[in-house]
């Protein structure tokens, strides 16, 4: 056959392991949304037949994309698209949790309220855009919400989207989804988020954010600094989040 997409040396460098040429076809196809988040991808024996390799590489190639939580495997039903609206990915990127004894392994997430407390476009500052790779003074859409523990301010989140991927989205429309906000991206925006690099940072309670997290000015506060990527590495959401560590703390599992 001559389709590239059955010749995974067409479309991968021919130095890679053949997993590694299949994961990238693999991944390509959930790019151009071949198949959603939440549908199931065709079988190994199916995909084997596909790319012209064995199941054996082909299963490999998936392991990858399960482990980067980007497939999930479902015993006896098959290999589905990873989707924020799962309940073990909704709080993938959310590791502020309890306190709780050392060694006691990973506290559960904890249960968070959200309050919408401003949606706007404006253009985007120069160091936003800059992040977002976005032309300075280009749209952006700037969201601030609070999270709160038991109706408790406990997360300040300051959130900054590019506006012509997010048309449309404003505090009434955030407001009336129930789900989570990347499941919201997803469904309605066509936008998943696959991974996000952090930068955390102990800072003072100026008066402002003492006064939205109803903590004394100059409490310690956690500063957490996200960017979150798309397919092809695409920055899509820069997030700062300021937390309030009484009781609880930043959480994360070095492997």
């Amino acid at each position: 056959m001559n389709d590239p997409q059955t010749r995974p040396g067409n479309d991968a460098p021919t130095f890679a392991p053949l997993y590694r040429q299949i994961q990238a076809l693999l991944m390509r196809s959930l790019q151009d949304g071949e198949w959603k988040p939440g549908e199931a991808i065709p079988s190994e024996t199916e995909l084997a037949a596909r790319y012209r390799v064995s199941q054996g590489t082909v299963r490999k190639a998936i392991d990858e994309l399960a482990a980067g939580h980007l497939l999930v495997r479902r015993q006896g039903r098959g290999t589905f698209v990873a989707s924020h609206q799962e309940v073990r990915t909704q709080f993938r990127f959310l590791r502020i949790r309890p306190d709780e004894p050392a060694g006691a392994g990973e506290p559960a997430a904890m249960p968070m309220t959200s309050r919408i407390l401003e949606c706007r476009r404006l253009r985007a500052p120069v160091e936003v855009a800059r992040l977002l790779q976005l032309r300075t003074g280009e749209a952006v859409v700037q969201i601030r919400r609070m999270l709160e523990v038991d109706g408790r301010p406990t997360v300040l989140d300051e959130i900054w989207l590019p506006g012509a991927r997010f048309k449309g989205l404003s505090a009434e429309r955030l407001s009336a989804y129930s789900g989570p906000l990347y499941g919201l991206f997803e469904a309605e925006f066509g936008t998943r988020m696959i991974r996000a690099t952090e930068r955390l940072k102990a800072i003072a309670a100026e008066p402002a954010l003492a006064r939205e997290l109803a903590v004394p000015e100059g409490s310690p506060l956690l500063l957490v600094e996200r960017l979150t990527y798309t397919y092809e590495d695409r920055p899509v959401e820069l997030r700062r989040g300021y937390s309030v560590t009484t009781g609880h703390h930043y959480y994360n599992e070095l492997i």
